[in-house]
C-alpha cells in the first residue's frame, strides 16, 4: 500500500510540474491570445493532463489531490485572466469546471454507465456485480434502483479498486440519473448534478 501511494505521489507530481511548465509558456503568449483560445489552448494542454487517468486517484485524501487542484485554479486565473488573490470559486463556475475529487466521480461514473448500457472491456465488467445478479439479493430494492454490489475491502488500496470505487460512486447517484441509457445525456446531466453538489448550488 506504501507503494502505491508513492506512485500515486509521484504521478501527482509529475503531472503538476508538466501542467505549471505548460502553463508559464501559455502565459507568455497571453497578450495574442482572446479568453476563448486561452480556453481552449488550456484544455489542450492542461486539464487533459489532469483527467488522464484520474480513475486511478479515487479514494485519495483531499491534502494529495490538493496539487491537482491548484494546477485547475492557476489554469482559471489564465483564462479569466485574473490576479492571484482574486476569488477563484466564482471563475471556477462561471467556466463550469467540476473540482478534481468531482472530476475523478464524474469519470468513475461513465464507465459505470458504459458497463451497464454501452461497451466497455471485459476485465472491466469482469470485476463488477450488478444486484440483480445475486440471488440472495434479487428481491431488494437495490436491484431495482439498478444498482451494484460494493465488494468488501480490507484496505485503503482495495477501497480504492475501481471494483469498489466504481460501484460506490455509481450507487450514490440519483436513481433517475442512472435510468439515463443515452450516454451523452447521462454524461451532461452527470456534470450538472456534480457541478451543484460541489458549488453547493443543490
Amino acid at each position: 500500500m506504501l507503494d502505491s501511494r508513492l506512485d500515486m505521489r509521484q504521478h501527482i507530481s509529475k503531472t503538476v510540474s508538466a501542467c505549471f511548465f505548460h502553463l508559464r509558456r501559455l502565459r507568455q503568449m497571453k497578450r495574442i491570445l482572446d479568453r476563448d483560445m486561452r480556453q481552449r489552448l488550456v484544455s489542450t494542454f492542461i486539464i487533459s493532463r489532469i483527467d488522464y487517468c484520474n480513475v486511478a486517484l479515487a479514494g485519495l485524501p483531499a491534502t494529495s489531490l490538493a496539487p491537482l487542484q491548484r494546477v485547475l485554479n492557476a489554469a482559471a486565473r489564465f483564462v479569466a485572466d485574473i490576479g492571484p488573490f482574486d476569488h477563484i470559486t466564482s471563475t471556477l463556475q462561471e467556466l463550469h469546471w467540476l473540482p478534481i475529487n468531482q472530476r475523478i466521480v464524474h469519470k468513475l461514473c461513465t464507465l459505470m454507465h458504459l458497463s451497464t448500457y454501452g461497451v466497455v472491456p471485459q476485465y472491466i465488467r469482469d470485476v463488477l456485480t450488478p444486484t440483480s445478479a445475486l440471488s440472495r439479493r434479487a428481491d431488494l430494492r437495490s436491484a431495482e434502483r439498478m444498482e451494484y454490489d460494493v465488494p468488501f475491502a480490507r484496505t485503503m488500496m482495495g477501497m480504492r479498486g475501481f471494483s469498489v470505487a466504481g460501484p460506490s460512486a455509481w450507487n450514490r447517484l440519483p436513481i433517475e440519473l442512472r435510468q439515463i441509457s443515452t450516454y451523452s445525456t447521462f454524461r451532461r446531466n452527470l456534470k450538472t448534478h456534480l457541478f451543484k453538489k460541489a458549488y453547493g448550488l443543490d
